[in-house]
């Protein structure tokens, strides 16, 4: 898991965070916040994600070419 990745989960889970506490008190701004700042970090740890795997087929494809 790299950094990015990381920072996204640690993002999603504060925005699941303020949903729940958004729907004890029944605030909609607080609802929404969260569902955009879980929305947001979702995205950052699949780019995370994605930028790992791009990283490991370069390291692959550079060991196969000094073969």
């Amino acid at each position: 898991m790299n950094r990015e990745e990381l920072e996204g989960k640690v993002e999603e889970l504060k925005g699941q965070a303020k949903e729940a506490a958004g729907k004890v008190t029944k605030n909609e701004d607080l609802i929404e916040e969260g569902e955009d700042q879980r929305a947001a970090g979702e995205t950052k740890e699949a780019l995370g994600k994605a930028r790992s795997e791009v990283g490991e087929a370069v390291e692959d494809l550079g060991k196969e070419i000094k073969r």
